[in-house]
């Protein structure tokens, strides 16, 4: 039987082909992932500790507190301290020689003074020694043109930009502070003064020759109290690979839900093509088992085919794995994202890769193949041997309605149970609903989706419904396939507008003015506000500021803007809202006793309420305090009660009679000394939240792409394998009259009904998935509603007709390749 075996294999080379195919397709998603992750995994051990190169102990703070800069002179008079320094990272920003701010997320660094915890490379110049000098990453340097020894405009949260002198250059590429954007390094105290931090995050401390780490951190530690940490070196290190994997590890999760997406995709198209192959099989098998060869040997025959189909497939499968993560490589490069280490086959990866796809290949083929061995000996002798067309058993249809309509009432039931868990389940039992009932709901769509098609084309198409419905598990099996790639990205299609929609709602809800000006990464500069506010060009200017007191929320207010989200006045005047009168929501009022008049005392001070009033603003489930518990301050009783918080975000108009051209100049020329803030209009501020999700969206169907390409080549395999099931009656459509034009249109509509009819449940089935989650999401928070971006669904459907279209260039050639007379004469 094993010999027998690899003949077939020979002589059907082309066949199996086409079988594998899916199989390596989903194994090169699979190697292709490990190989690349194994890439960023070993370059994020190498990245590590490489800013601990000299650090012996750390001293960390044991909770959110920074540590002051007095701790670190103590420290450096502790016995065997060698050097200590005072670290922190954040954000700032640079302005360029051009007068605007160097685009970019740039990471800021406080760098140790003391040569012995210097832990950066050096391309030209020197590190920073003093106040007033600042190193930058090379490659920034040499885009913008900065000079050593010139100035450099460094600004940040704690105030505008000011002037550094450029002292040196470091390459940074490839560690924890390269995210893409320019890296700047200042001393301690200048670092401090950027970022507006009142300490720093830990102190570095470099030991004496011979001194014992062990006996220095006990002293340390009794130097600097028991509110701090001291940490070991192999500690730090320890640390510092778990935070790079950390990320990373999450990151891998990630890709392995997409691949997993594909290999199942993989599993329907492999378990059908088997199922085709070895129904075209049933006289062959019948004749075996009538000259001896018992089921058990028929049986292990297949599978043993199977085995050896999945083992050279998942070879290719690799080999194609190794390709695809050197283009994810390319691609992050060329995207400027920070990518470190090369490409690792290691030889779990190729085993791992090898045994998936091959156990995929032997699981999908185990159906098939038992089916396959129930045709008894006898059968060789009459016409029995071609299996009939069967359809799915009562069971599995009254299972598939089940599962279906539990499906369906999952979704609908998420909103009012407000469980995104119900979503995932829903959308789960709905796909396997369509699974077990595919093979009455599949043709049923096709003979729906077929009429008008019959109409236009006339017999043609008439003939290729017929086709398609022949074999009901068949063509269910072949669109079910696409049911999972494009619902999932049809899921996240809807989910995506939807959720861009909701977004721009909120900031016409929430911002009532024609600017907003925005922190990058960090909140507004100290000063800004104030700065912006002495313009007279510029009229309302309100920085949105809160802070949490008691389980209630204190707001900054503008009187001018706070009308903007009230649902009502239920006592008192909004007027009043103003210097020593606050405005308070009703839930808090009615719980503390409030009414407008009465007293109350905001962080020591007195106040009154203006009003009592009902905001229009959706409560989040998991907010921080209870719905209704807020307090509306005017911005300067705000600033004198809390100095030291700050927003994100200011609101500004233009003063009366001003025009906008003349506003947005006299904002920006403030600006121009603030490169950690950017101005936008209220359209830009909408493109600017919204941007994440269209790149999410993009990565997300990117990754997708490959589940909805491995169900087309399903549609391919299918209609490959039933052409050679057709080749005498195809032959008969042929002798009679049937032109060579007619039977690719007949092909190619039968190709193109298999994919519609997948494409319309996979965009009905991810609708329905992404209409619960923004039910779900309206009750938990928010303004969130199902918007149904015709023009991308339309798209999607376009390129599955397409691809099917395409799908069917191969079969019709090879339906025509064969002489009519050779057609007739097949058995």
């Amino acid at each position: 039987m094993i010999r027998l075996t690899l003949r077939s294999l020979r002589a059907e080379a082309l066949r199996i082909l086409l079988s594998a195919l899916a199989v390596v397709l989903g194994v090169a998603f699979i190697a292709g992932t490990l190989i690349f992750v194994d890439g960023m995994r070993s370059g994020a051990y190498d990245r590590a500790g490489t800013f601990d190169r000299h650090t012996d102990l750390g001293v960390y703070p044991s909770g959110d507190t920074p540590l002051p800069a007095s701790l670190v002179e103590r420290v450096r008079t502790v016995d065997g301290v060698a050097a200590a320094a005072g670290e922190l990272t954040g954000t700032a920003g640079i302005v360029g020689l051009d007068g605007r701010p160097v685009l970019g997320f740039a990471v800021l660094a406080a760098i140790p003074t003391e040569a012995a915890l210097r832990s950066y490379d050096v391309v030209a110049g020197r590190l920073p020694d003093r106040t007033g000098e600042v190193v930058l990453d090379a490659p920034t340097v040499a885009e913008e043109g900065f000079t050593l020894g010139g100035p450099v405009q460094i600004g940040g949260t704690g105030g505008a930009a000011r002037p550094y002198t450029l002292v040196g250059t470091v390459d940074v590429a490839g560690t924890v502070r390269d995210i893409g954007g320019p890296f700047i390094g200042l001393v301690g105290p200048d670092a401090l003064a950027v970022t507006d931090e009142q300490g720093y995050g830990r102190i570095m401390v470099a030991a004496r020759p011979d001194t014992s780490d062990a006996a220095l951190a006990e002293r340390v530690r009794a130097a600097v109290g028991a509110d701090v940490e001291v940490k070991g070196r192999q500690q730090i290190l320890d640390e510092a690979v778990d935070d790079a994997v950390r990320d990373l590890n999450q990151f891998t999760m990630l890709l392995l839900m997409f691949v997993g997406v594909a290999v199942v995709v993989a599993g329907f198209v492999i378990a059908n093509t088997f199922a085709i192959v070895l129904a075209q099989r049933t006289r062959r098998t019948a004749l075996l088992r009538l000259v001896g060869a018992t089921r058990g040997q028929v049986f292990r025959a297949a599978l043993l085919e199977a085995a050896l189909v999945g083992l050279v497939a998942s070879a290719l499968g690799v080999l194609l794995g190794v390709g695809l993560a050197a283009a994810m490589r390319a691609l992050m490069s060329r995207l400027d994202v920070p990518f470190s280490g090369g490409l690792t086959v290691a030889g779990s990866t190729v085993l791992t890769s090898l045994l998936l796809g091959t156990a995929l290949t032997v699981a999908a083929a185990l159906l098939p193949a038992w089916r396959g061995t129930r045709v008894a000996p006898v059968a060789a002798l009459t016409d029995a041997a071609v299996q009939p067309s069967r359809g799915a058993g009562e069971v599995r249809l009254f299972l598939g309605a089940v599962v279906l309509g539990l499906g369906v009432a999952a979704l609908a039931g998420a909103a009012s149970a407000g469980q995104v868990l119900l979503v995932a389940l829903g959308g789960v039992l709905a796909f396997f609903g369509i699974v077990l009932f595919g093979p009455v709901l599949v043709p049923a769509m096709v003979r729906v989706i077929g009429w008008p098609v019959r109409r236009l084309v006339g017999t043609t198409a008439g003939l290729a419904v017929e086709n398609a419905v022949r074999n009901p598990r068949r063509v269910a099996a072949t669109a079910t396939a696409l049911v999972i790639g494009i619902g999932l990205v049809s899921a996240f299609v809807v989910g995506a507008r939807s959720t861009k929609d909701g977004i721009e709602r909120s900031v016409d809800d929430q911002i009532g003015t024609d600017f907003v000006v925005s922190g990058i990464g960090q909140s507004l500069p100290a000063p800004l506000t104030g700065e912006l506010a002495a313009r007279p060009e510029l009229g309302v200017v309100h920085e949105q500021r809160t802070v949490i007191r008691d389980d209630v929320r204190i707001r900054s207010a503008h009187p001018a803007l706070v009308g903007r989200t009230l649902g009502g006045v239920l006592g008192g005047d909004v007027g009043r809202l103003g210097p020593g009168q606050v405005l308070v929501h009703r839930e808090l009022a009615q719980e503390r006793g409030w009414q407008a008049g009465s007293p109350l005392t905001v962080e020591g001070r007195q106040f009154r309420v203006a009003a009592v009033v009902a905001d229009d603003e959706a409560a989040m489930v998991a907010d921080a305090v209870p719905a209704g518990h807020v307090i509306d301050l005017v911005d300067a009783d705000f600033a004198a009660l809390f100095p030291d918080r700050r927003g994100f975000l200011a609101e500004i108009d233009p003063a009366e009679g001003v025009s906008a051209e003349r506003a947005r100049e006299a904002i920006e020329a403030v600006l121009a000394r603030y490169p950690t803030a950017n101005i936008l209009d209220q359209a830009a501020y909408k493109k600017m939240l919204t941007g994440t999700v269209d790149m999410l969206l993009a990565f997300v169907t990117a990754l997708l792409g490959l589940a909805v390409v491995i169900a087309l080549v399903g549609v391919a395999n299918t209609l490959s394998l039933s052409v050679v099931e057709r080749t005498r009656e195809n032959g008969v459509l042929r002798a009679v009259g049937l032109t060579r034009s007619r039977m690719r249109a007949m092909l190619a509509v039968e190709a193109v009904l298999m994919a519609l009819v997948g494409a319309v449940l996979g965009i009905g089935l991810g609708t329905g998935v992404s209409a619960a989650a923004m039910a779900v999401l309206n009750r938990i928070g928010g303004d969130f509603h199902v918007v149904l971006p015709f023009g991308q669904l339309g798209l999607i459907l376009g390129v599955a007709v397409l691809a099917a279209l395409l799908a069917s260039v191969l079969p019709a050639r090879r339906a025509l390749s064969r002489p009519v007379v050779e057609a007739l004469a097949e058995q």
